[in-house]
């Protein structure tokens, strides 16, 4: 009886595991749906409100009420960081004092899957009074937000999750758009990989975006040596700056050329008396050269392909002339 009782439990538990899985893949395939009719939607209005975001001159200020609130707080920080000034306002703050933060010359978004609540109807009169540019975004043609919108966003028509009442779908799609629209201001504008970099300094985008300049070493830390120096001098210096290689300059100071330690090694395999002769003799010409705004992952992985594990860094415009040095370890170093 026992061993039936357990029997018993274990298939409820099994059966009750399958049902919470099926129902969190439905919420998905509602969501994937909605978002299929979403992308099918996107038309002239879309690019009117990305050319009209552009050509502004101050701020793009967001505003949604409940759960469309935040989902404008999130797509104002995205078109931040990507180069668009924004800020988010609350709609109940905005009839206590906050509308005096928007003016005439910013372009207002208002978000409501209705386009009819209430707390939006002060903004949407303030915007119409002041000439405020106002974008809808907004799933009702019927609704007052669609019908007051200079360019009107659509969302198309969604089926919520949770018996229908629980806004997913809809913020889902809400999301989307503000994404669409933050990416396609980020590629209208050129905003690239640098760009990006200034408004992520710190963290793991921080780090990912580090450059050749980030993390060079510069001035005496560099381990020059001039192409006419004899080997005897030039391996002093070579202990002496503790990288595991020399870049080899003429007398304009101009890179003609490295010598590594790996070279060291294959001349005292040939047991040569290397002492008087000249570095240039022993150099590899042409080093491998980054210029100093090349993402250090980039250098890494490029290091990695030709099994290498120095890098010389110029500014742009001079390749022959270094500015910097990159060694391997001070890359990994920096890329925890």
């Amino acid at each position: 009886m026992i061993l039936l009782y357990l029997e018993m439990i274990y298939g409820h538990i099994k059966r009750m595991k399958k049902e919470i899985n099926q129902i969190g893949k439905d919420v998905i395939d509602l969501q994937i749906r909605s978002l299929r009719k979403l992308k099918n939607s996107i038309n002239q209005p879309f690019e009117r409100a990305v050319k009209s975001i552009q050509k502004c001159k101050s701020k793009v200020v967001i505003c949604g009420v409940g759960k469309s609130g935040i989902i404008a707080s999130k797509i104002s920080a995205t078109l931040s960081s990507v180069g668009t000034p924004s800020f988010a306002v609350s709609a109940s703050d905005c009839s206590h004092g906050d509308l005096g933060r928007i003016t005439n010359k910013d372009i207002l978004i208002l978000i409501s899957y209705s386009g009819n609540t209430l707390e939006l109807e002060n903004i949407i009169k303030y915007a119409k009074s002041n000439k405020i540019l106002l974008i809808g975004i907004v799933s009702d043609k019927s609704s007052k937000l669609y019908r007051s919108s200079n360019i009107k966003l659509l969302i198309p028509e969604v089926i919520e999750s949770g018996d229908g009442i629980v806004p997913t779908s809809s913020t889902t799609s809400q999301l989307a758009i503000g994404d669409a629209l933050s990416i396609a201001l980020m590629k209208m504008k050129n905003f690239g990989k640098l760009d990006f970099k200034r408004f992520h300094p710190s963290g793991s985008l921080g780090n990912k975006l580090k450059t050749a300049k980030d993390i060079m070493l510069t001035k005496n830390k560099i381990p020059f040596v001039y192409e006419n120096t004899l080997m005897r001098n030039a391996l002093k210096i070579l202990n002496l700056k503790k990288l595991g290689f020399l870049v080899v300059i003429n007398k304009q100071n101009l890179n003609v050329g490295i010598f590594t330690d790996g070279d060291l090694k294959r001349l005292l395999q040939k047991k040569r008396a290397i002492e008087n002769i000249k570095i240039k003799k022993f150099m590899t010409k042409n080093p491998f050269v980054v210029e100093e705004n090349t993402l250090a992952t980039e250098i890494l992985s490029q290091m990695n392909k030709k099994k290498i594990t120095s890098a010389c860094v110029y500014k742009k415009g001079n390749k022959r002339r270094t500015t910097g040095v990159l060694h391997i370890h001070n890359l990994l170093k920096n890329l925890k």
